[in-house]
């Protein structure tokens, strides 16, 4: 096969309704970065600058190049043009004639275009058809409930959704070759793509199995290969007979060989925190009846088991990730497209933020319904760091149409997709929408239980052409209708009786705190067998917020962050939840600090109740990992990627081994504002999923704001995987009554041998009603290296989140966000991206804690 990359060629484009002069083009990209980078627009995420720019989705715009084919090309029979994004309504013409039509940014496509092509010049030109003029045109009949789209009806067309607006992301509807286009030329016949089994035998051994996918059929087709890791080949590619079992929706497989391998003592791949993740190498050679090479296949291979289990138990049915035999425990995020502009991020964009999630213990992403089918890098890193994948098919919250030609274009963009990534480690989930079941079956229009129709499109989407597409094509990893979703669609509805159902099987998502203002203790109401969404939103940093907000115009309940604040009420909701725990902050910086100590404080109190009720849940993951741009929301890390209050926090309470506190009272106010509490004992927990078993120390003290320690206790504890263990009850209603609860904190650890693995701040009381005692603090840097410095504090008085930052020096810190003990020294690990000298990074520190908020 000979390849010719056309997007190394020279590329223009211009907006083809107002017939603008033809300026140069970056492919992969969108028309808003050409825009950008010709200075034609502002930059549509500073200030409000998102509002001037809705014109761009009205218009039609067009792409072209012209490109020499080497003369070697044309001796081959077939020359394709290959697609593998185009977004969206596209016309595509090679020298002046049409090729085809496409509406949907999830598939790619090719076409055999010699007839088309000539030697020498030749010109592709493709017209972005605007996507709101198809919507107008397009199934009228459709109108569903909106929830995110301002305009409506973008469910009518295959694009990603978030792109309409949503309650976290801007309105920026895109258009241009957003994925690889380029020429192929083949002769005989073409490898697809190989479809890859593995059998897990008793005796430990893999059998790896290979089934080719041709563009015509070969009975006679023989498969060579080898199977490395780090290097070494560990097993070659034997070709027996056999004849596997057909499969409804194949295409042109290989039918009378088996085409295999054996390996014998195999590493096993381990979502993260459980094992390694080794990655063997398969390189394989497929050729035809007349012995001629059809074409050559290479990938990374995770071998593993990964099953969604969902049998019955006790309390109703199981919902837990099984990798290898061992139940794991689902800790992370979920995922929304890295960029408001996806289209030609790097590996290193997509590294800097799923590393992090790494590094705070995650071992699940779940790729959210309502944007994209990520890129091959992202993926390769979640195969790399052990992160299970979740993937949701791109549909979310409002219903879509389901006529015959909508179907049609799905089981294509489905076909594609699980093709593209059916062999990954990482996929532990195929899940057809997001909430649409959740959403649309109350209220005034309870859509998909009123209305016959609309069920039956739901039904024929997520109930019949998704899943037959995972089964034919997959075969191997767990559907599921939607998220959240239990057994039915009456089972999956937002009733008051939903949360009971959540308690006994299913998925849930769980919005009552933020969205219905509860309590955040409510989290500790529901005993849920999965969580796969709940959240609090924060600001951004200063830092991040400078990026897009012009000086002085900061208030939060001004234009230019108010246009950053998606959330209807969200601006409102972050003050009400920040003022029930934290007292009036002093200005701008001190709300931020104290939003962002809020989300963290809600997400630890939800995560830490799900993993203290571990085995019956099964998995926490909390909404939302990252930012498509700078703004408001429940990210734990910012659009510039640094990490919020969250974030580290979230490093903590996802630890292998970890210790939780569980308050079973509270605290609240009566006739006359007087308050009342019915806070007496703290329950000790300890929470354990490393794969090994340890002992450790459980200890606790009660310290009085003033320093003396009142009361403490330890305990000798064994942690065994897989375990939650209320360790110890303690009674303090008494040191309470003395002392008086707003002068008392519990502070708790676990350690194994002489470290400090978890340890945490028990408040008694909200701390609005601490007086925190005003501390000094003296802080030393020391170089490591050039980029590398060890920060050491001391205070003079306990310090409560104790946060710091270097002033426009971009970083990362081995800690952040935690508490300071007077007598003794916190050092932490700070790596600069660039090199620094410790004097500059001592003059740049800044620094604050709870008390200094207010």
């Amino acid at each position: 096969m000979r390849l010719h990359p056309l997007a190394r060629a020279s590329w223009e484009f211009r907006d083809a309704t107002t017939g603008s002069p033809w300026r140069s083009a970056r492919v992969p990209g969108c028309v808003h970065t050409d825009l950008i980078r010709h200075k034609l627009i502002p930059d549509p995420f500073f200030g409000s600058n998102e509002l001037e720019l809705q014109w761009i989705e009205e218009r039609d715009w067009e792409y072209r190049a012209t490109f020499t084919l080497p003369a070697a090309a044309f001796a081959e029979e077939v020359i394709d043009l290959v697609a593998d994004g185009l977004d969206t309504v596209a016309t595509v013409r090679l020298n002046g004639r049409v090729v085809a039509r496409t509406e949907n940014m999830f598939i790619g496509h090719r076409w055999d275009v010699k007839r088309l092509l000539r030697p020498g010049a030749n010109e592709i030109l493709i017209r972005f058809g605007s996507t709101m003029k198809y919507i107008r045109a397009q199934r009228p009949g459709h109108d569903p409930r909106e929830f995110n789209d301002p305009v409506g009806r973008s469910q009518v067309i295959r694009k990603q959704q978030c792109q309409f607006g949503w309650d976290w992301g801007p309105r920026f509807v895109t258009a241009g070759v957003w994925r690889d286009l380029r020429l192929e030329a083949w002769s005989g016949n073409r490898l697809e793509t190989v479809r890859v089994t593995q059998n897990h035998r008793r005796d430990g051994s893999v059998v790896l199995s290979f089934e080719p996918e041709l563009a015509k059929k070969d009975s006679r087709a023989q498969v060579t290969g080898t199977i490395s890791l780090k290097g070494k080949v560990v097993a070659k590619i034997e070709n027996r007979e056999s004849r596997p079992p057909r499969r409804r929706g194949d295409r042109h497989r290989d039918r009378s060989s088996g085409h295999r391998c054996k390996i014998e003592n195999p590493s096993l791949w381990w979502p993260n925190g459980h094992g390694a993740q080794p990655l063997y190498t398969v390189e394989l050679t497929v050729t035809g009846r007349d012995s001629r090479v059809i074409g050559t296949w290479s990938k990374r291979l995770g071998l593993r088991t990964l099953e969604l289990d969902t049998s019955k138990d006790a309390a109703g049915q199981n919902f837990r990730f099984v990798v290898n035999g061992r139940p794991v425990f689902a800790k992370g995020a979920n995922w929304i497209p890295a960029h408001s502009f996806a289209a030609g991020l790097t590996r290193a964009d997509y590294a800097r933020d799923l590393t992090s999630a790494a590094e705070a213990h995650m071992n699940m992403i779940r790729v959210w319904g309502g944007g994209i089918y990520e890129s091959e890098d992202f993926y390769d890193l979640c195969d790399e760091l052990g992160l299970m994948v979740w993937q949701d098919f791109m549909f979310a919250c409002s219903i879509y149409p389901a006529d015959a030609a909508f179907q049609q274009s799905v089981r294509a963009e489905a076909r594609h997709q699980i093709r593209r990534l059916r062999h990954r480690a990482c996929l532990a989930l195929w899940c057809g929408n997001n909430e649409i079941a959740q959403l649309n079956t109350v209220g005034a229009k309870a859509d998909l239980l009123a209305s016959p129709k609309l069920r039956r499109d739901y039904e024929a989407l997520f109930h019949r052409v998704l899943p037959a597409e995972v089964a034919a094509h997959d075969g191997v990893t767990a559907y599921r209708p939607s998220s959240q979703w239990r057994s039915t669609l009456e089972d999956s509805i937002s009733r008051g009786d939903t949360h009971a159902v959540g308690e006994k099987l299913g998925d849930t998502h769980y919005w009552d705190v933020w969205h219905a203002r509860h309590p955040v203790k409510d989290y500790e109401k529901w005993r849920f067998r999965f969580c796969s969404e709940f959240g609090m939103q924060s600001y951004s940093s200063p830092a991040t917020q400078a990026t897009f907000c012009p000086p002085g115009q900061d208030n939060v309940f001004g234009p230019q962050m108010e246009n950053h604040q998606k959330n209807r009420a969200g601006n409102q909701i972050i003050l009400d939840y920040v003022s029930r725990r934290y007292r009036f902050p002093k200005g701008q910086d001190a709300l931020i600090y104290l939003s962002q100590l809020n989300q963290a404080h809600c997400m630890q109190t939800g995560v830490e109740h799900y993993r203290r009720n571990m085995p019956h849940c099964m998995g926490a993951l909390y909404w939302q990992l990252n930012d498509c741009w700078p703004v408001a929301s429940w990210s734990s890390i910012e659009f510039t990627g640094r990490w919020k209050a969250l974030h580290h926090v979230a490093r903590r309470f996802f630890a292998p081994a970890l210790v939780s506190a569980h308050v079973p009272g509270d605290e609240d106010t009566i006739i006359g504002n007087y308050r009342t509490t019915t806070v007496d004992a703290v329950h000790f927990h300890t929470v354990y999923d490393a794969p090994a078993p340890a002992r450790g120390e459980l200890r606790w003290e009660l310290f009085h704001l003033d320093g003396r320690i009142l009361a403490r206790g330890k305990k000798k504890v064994a942690l065994r995987p897989g375990e939650a263990v209320r360790q110890q009850t303690v009674r303090f209603g008494k040191l309470m009554q003395q002392h008086g609860r707003d002068n008392l904190h519990v502070r708790l650890a676990l350690l194994i041998g002489r470290k400090r693995v978890s340890e945490e701040t028990v408040f008694l009381t909200p701390p609005r009603f601490l007086d925190l005692r005003r501390a000094r603090t003296r802080a030393t840097v020391r170089a490591v290296s050039a980029t590398e410095f060890d920060v050491t504090f001391r205070t003079s008085a306990f310090q409560h989140r104790f946060a710091f930052d270097f002033t426009g020096i971009e970083h990362r810190s081995s800690d952040n966000w935690f508490e300071l003990y007077p007598d003794e020294a916190k050092t932490v690990r700070v790596t600069c991206t660039k090199p620094q000298r410790a004097a500059s990074l001592k003059t740049l520190l800044s620094h604050q804690s709870l008390a200094d908020t207010y």
